[in-house]
């Protein structure tokens, strides 16, 4: 993929719809936080995806929308981000992992929202969960973003391209599927990757028997 054109026209144009996401996703009560943007933070080095721009970023979960708002009114572009462990957790693969376990969860009939980065990792959300199971946990290509944590949303900027939906949570009407759900989908994934099958259609025959 090219290197995105981040000139002020650009830059703009994100700046004005990623306010309007913030604010929409703050009006469902998704904790969002403005992060670091690729066009003004990468001079330093090598850009290696956004981060909080505020340190006391913890402190301003849950800000109301029109905080939320004016943390987007000024010239300075931010990108989208939404802290974990409240109302949201996401669990990050790889691609490979990603697109077997989106086959199992339409398998279901009850997909999550997923995320997609240009980088090449899917973010699986759900409601917030205690722990991650074990499979998942030493899977060195498993990520939780759980308390204390954050995932990019769309249409966060990266420096090769956008963070953009695999599957939005308005198909869905803001319903977060329950974390274990997600857990043990992700786990049979995990196995088939391993096993080199996939058992796609077994699963969808035994989730309708059950």
């Amino acid at each position: 993929m090219l290197d995105t054109d981040w000139s002020d026209s650009w830059r703009g144009a994100f700046r004005i719809e990623l306010r309007a996401e913030a604010i929409g996703l703050a009006w469902h009560g998704w904790p969002v936080l403005p992060g670091t943007f690729p066009a003004t933070d990468s001079g330093s080095g090598q850009w290696s995806g956004p981060v909080p721009v505020h340190e006391d970023w913890a402190d301003r979960i849950g800000a109301h929308p029109n905080e939320v708002a004016g943390w987007w009114a000024g010239e300075r572009p931010y990108s989208l981000l939404v802290a974990t462990g409240k109302v949201v957790d996401a669990v990050e693969v790889d691609v490979e992992l990603g697109k077997r376990a989106a086959r199992l969860l339409r398998a279901t009939g009850h997909p999550a929202p997923i995320v997609a980065t240009p980088d090449g990792r899917w973010l699986f959300l759900s409601t917030v969960a205690d722990s991650l199971p074990e499979r998942l946990a030493v899977s060195g290509d498993v990520r939780w973003h759980g308390e204390g944590s954050w995932i990019p949303l769309p249409p966060t900027p990266f420096q090769h391209g956008v963070v953009h939906w695999r599957v939005k949570p308005d198909v869905w009407g803001w319903q977060l599927p329950e974390a274990s759900a997600v857990h043990s989908v992700l786990v049979r994934a995990l196995e088939q990757t391993a096993n080199g099958v996939d058992r796609t259609q077994n699963f969808a025959v035994a989730s309708v028997a059950a």
